[in-house]
């Protein structure tokens, strides 16, 4: 699945192509992209608006327009969100598209047909229920000190909760553990206040850089690859050994996902 870094490169992409754009005309293709909403709700409400702003939030992409109106996106896990040069020639794998003016095109490309699409008159409506951007001015230490101390959850899953911190997914929530060396499996409301700061830090450490991979790793529309360029220390490294106590990493199931540690480092 597309985690915040990737996404990120998604929205910087459209950023520099479509920013300004006005809209011809949407559709979709697949009617349960934007269930329970219509074709004709979206087309009626973007016809002839201009692209303002591309807003992220953790894994969401909000397309803002000049009525106000905001086109939200949920990549889920194969979508992608790009400008293809002639609309005419999309991908059969196109689930909805705007045309844009000069003959363009904004595509939702989605093989497993699984994104999600969903037309909002306001920005407090579109971001209901979703937890803090972790790449924001807005979360500090003490917000997360704060939002540990009532959660009973694992830390891995505390991480992954998109109604806490928005945007965390399995590979860089596991690798902020690791370089703030907390155990995945110990309650968040145990996790003392040194090591909180330590995943404050981790957090958007590892994010930062992991977006930066993700850009670069963004060669075409349509191609992207999950954690490309960022060096894992220890997802998807089961039974090889740790680089930093030479422990053998472990897997174990937490939440329906598979969590990596180091069982030496992470205590």
């Amino acid at each position: 699945m597309p985690e915040l870094p990737e996404v990120e490169a998604v929205c910087r992409n459209l950023r520099r192509e479509a920013m300004g754009a006005r809209v011809i005309q949407f559709h979709a293709a697949r009617p349960n992209v934007i269930a329970p909403q219509t074709n004709e709700d979206i087309a009626q409400a973007l016809a002839n608006q201009t692209l303002t702003r591309v807003e992220r939030r953790g894994k969401n992409i909000y397309l803002h327009f000049g009525s106000g109106a905001i086109l939200h996106t949920h990549l889920r896990m194969t979508g992608n969100l790009f400008v293809i040069p002639d609309i005419r020639f999309r991908a059969a794998g196109t689930r909805a598209w705007m045309e844009i003016e000069g003959g363009r095109g904004i595509v939702f490309d989605d093989p497993r047909n699984l994104g999600r699409m969903r037309l909002y008159r306001s920005a407090a409506e579109a971001v209901r229920g979703l937890g803090i951007e972790p790449l924001s001015p807005d979360f500090t230490a003490a917000v997360l000190a704060e939002e540990a101390s009532r959660s009973r959850q694992p830390a891995k899953l505390f991480l992954m909760d998109q109604t806490r911190i928005a945007g965390l997914g399995n590979i860089y929530a596991a690798e902020a553990l690791f370089r703030a060396r907390i155990d995945p499996r110990k309650p968040m409301m145990r996790v003392r206040r040194p090591k909180l700061d330590a995943l404050h830090r981790a957090i958007v450490d590892v994010l930062t850089e992991a977006v930066e991979s993700a850009v670069l790793a963004y060669s075409s529309p349509g191609h992207f690859n999950e954690a490309e360029e960022f060096d894992c220390a220890v997802y998807d490294r089961e039974s090889e050994p740790c680089r930093v106590c030479g422990r053998r990493i472990k897997r174990i199931p937490q939440g329906g996902r598979s969590t990596y540690f180091c069982p030496g480092c992470q205590r």
